[in-house]
C-alpha cells in the first residue's frame, strides 16, 4: 500500500507542478552557451573562415564575421542573464535564417532531397526554434528583466499582479 501511495504522489509531483520559470532559465543558459561556443571557435579559426564567409549588408566577409561573432557573444551573454532577453533573440534570430538561407542554397541548386540529418543545415533551424520560443514566453521569473519589472512597477507604486497579466 505505501508503493502504490509513493508512486500516486510521485506521478501528481511530476504532472501537476510545473517548473516553467526554471526551464526557461535552463534553456535560456543551454542555447547561450551553445550559441558562446560557435563564437569561441570562430575566433580561433577567424583567418581560415573569414574569406569564405558570406558578405552581408555592403560588407565584406571579414567584418560580417566580426558582426555575427559580437552578435553571438553579447546576445548570448545578455539571454543567459535574462536581460532585455526578446530583443536580444531578434539580431540572433535573423542571424540565423541568414545562415539557414547560405547553407542551403548550394543544397538547394543541387539535390535538396539529400540533405541528412546530420549536415550543418540542420542547426540553424534548431537555434531559430528555440529562440522562437524564448521570443514567445519571455525570459521567466529567474532573470534580470523580472526584477527590473519589478522594480519599475514598485517604484511606480503599481502592484505585482499587474505584471502578472502582461
Amino acid at each position: 500500500m505505501k508503493a502504490l501511495s509513493f508512486i500516486k504522489k510521485a506521478y501528481i509531483c511530476s504532472s501537476g507542478y510545473s517548473y516553467t520559470n526554471l526551464g526557461r532559465l535552463f534553456l535560456r543558459l543551454f542555447v547561450g552557451i551553445m550559441l558562446i561556443q560557435f563564437a569561441v571557435r570562430q575566433i580561433y579559426t577567424f583567418d581560415a573562415i573569414a574569406p569564405g564567409f558570406p558578405g552581408l549588408l555592403c560588407m565584406d566577409s571579414r567584418a560580417t564575421l566580426i558582426l555575427w561573432i559580437f552578435i553571438e557573444f553579447v546576445c548570448s551573454l545578455a539571454i543567459m542573464a535574462g536581460f532585455l532577453t526578446r530583443l536580444m533573440t531578434l539580431p540572433v534570430f535573423v542571424g540565423m535564417i541568414i545562415a539557414e538561407y547560405h547553407l542551403l542554397h548550394d543544397v538547394v541548386a543541387e539535390s535538396p532531397h539529400l540533405l541528412s540529418w546530420s549536415q550543418q543545415g540542420y542547426l540553424p533551424m534548431m537555434f531559430l526554434g528555440i529562440y522562437f520560443f524564448l521570443l514567445i514566453v519571455g525570459p521567466g521569473k529567474i532573470s534580470i528583466d523580472y526584477f527590473l519589472s519589478l522594480h519599475l512597477l514598485h517604484t511606480a507604486d503599481h502592484e505585482e499582479d499587474e505584471l502578472e497579466e502582461v
